[in-house]
């Protein structure tokens, strides 16, 4: 009988259970949307290969438990065959998180979805020296919580007034929760400071005449950290407003985890004990 190379199925998305006859398959999941044709198949195959029931891991992904081991290879045909994959695993980059967005929520700043698949697309599985986890949330109401992950993105948005379209109303000072608004109606004046502003975009949001417009972007923190040992993750830099600098941000952390982190070390561990002032020289040639 042919030796079974255990952790070579767990990198592929086939995970030991405590019942060391069966395994967890973990399917991949761009930003937690699934269609739901491919919905349809993985029914199909939790009625046929497992126990007729599906786990919804805390980020985003699928589980069918109770697969056997002789049927490992009739699942990952069947999953090719409907243009699903299994979950990588390991030390990689994991399946990335995002909440609905902007084409979805109403408090949604940036499209998290499209962003979601292109990290997919790019990032996705990427070998580096411990498990690499990347989340996006779509504005302040920070549902995905980005502290937490290794790589964390939250949508901003900067307001710019416009004094022609305002009627004074005094809305955008109610909803902003930084005091970073104040309007006099009597006297028809608004004094914004912006140091004061966290990007929230709710002035942008809530005014009724559009004296308020907003340019989106994203809040990046590194080396969050929420299991055996929690760590919020830090921001290093302000808010930036190109997709293009923001690749370059990510591609540039990767490789610098590739470049200092050992081997079944945590990107967080490797900041703390490299120092993060090198992680943030890196990223300053980012920005010349």
């Amino acid at each position: 009988m042919a030796q079974v190379d255990y952790k070579e199925l767990k990198q592929n998305g086939f995970i030991r259970q405590v019942d060391k006859e069966y395994f967890v398959l973990r399917i991949r999941v761009s930003g937690g949307q699934i269609q739901a044709d491919k919905l349809q198949k993985v029914y199909e195959l939790a009625q046929k290969y497992g126990r007729g029931y599906i786990h919804m891991t805390s980020r985003q992904s699928i589980e069918i438990p109770y697969i056997k081991l002789e049927d490992i290879e009739a699942v990952k045909g069947e999953l090719k065959s409907s243009g699903m994959q299994t979950a990588a695993s390991g030390a990689r980059v994991r399946t990335i998180t995002a909440c609905q967005g902007s084409t979805i929520c109403c408090s949604g700043l940036i499209d998290t979805t499209s962003l979601a698949v292109e990290f997919d697309e790019k990032y996705y599985g990427r070998e580096i020296p411990h498990k690499f986890k990347l989340g996006i949330t779509g504005c302040r109401n920070n549902c995905l919580k980005a502290e937490e992950n290794d790589l964390g993105i939250k949508g901003a948005m900067k307001p710019k007034w416009l004094e022609s379209k305002c009627n004074y109303c005094g809305l955008c000072e109610k909803v902003c929760r930084e005091k970073s608004i104040t309007v006099n109606k009597s006297s028809q004046t608004l004094l914004y400071d912006e140091s004061g502003c966290n990007y929230c975009g709710r002035c942008v949001k809530s005014c009724p005449r559009g004296a308020w417009e907003g340019e989106s972007g994203f809040v990046i923190y590194f080396g969050g950290l929420f299991g055996n040992r929690i760590a919020i993750g830090k921001q290093l830099f302000p808010v930036i407003f190109s997709t293009e600098q923001l690749h370059r941000v990510i591609g540039t952390t990767l490789e610098f985890f590739k470049k200092h982190g050992k081997p079944g070390e945590r990107f967080r561990n490797t900041l703390d004990r490299i120092g993060w002032e090198l992680l943030q020289e890196d990223l300053e040639k980012v920005f010349r």
